[in-house]
């Protein structure tokens, strides 16, 4: 779990994805619509991608990908994304997280 709180406390939007997953491709595609560059960490490509999944895991995420961090803060995976986006809740986080200047 140390190591996912170091890695989403470097960047204002973090998401932790497997290449081979389509919600996550989803989702990396709604940020991107934003005009946001998330980081990006594809589980199935990293070393050790699967000690950050079982620390996904425990963080609450089932499954464990995608999972998206905004403001270090752990947001959710596809459901409680889209969710906030329809509410119009996810652009108002990004920019206080300053992932989203405009």
């Amino acid at each position: 779990m140390e190591r996912v709180n170091r890695i989403v406390a470097e960047k204002p939007l973090v998401i932790f994805s497997k290449s081979s997953c389509c919600m996550s491709h989803t989702i990396k595609i709604l940020f991107n619509e934003f005009g946001v560059n998330p980081a990006v960490y594809e589980l199935d490509e990293i070393p050790r991608g699967g000690d950050i999944e079982q620390a996904l895991l425990r963080f609450g995420c089932n499954p464990a990908v995608p999972a998206v961090f905004i403001g270090g803060e752990f947001v959710g995976g596809e459901n409680e994304v889209m969710s906030l986006h329809l509410r119009q809740s996810l652009k108002p986080m990004l920019k206080r997280a300053g992932a989203l200047w405009v």
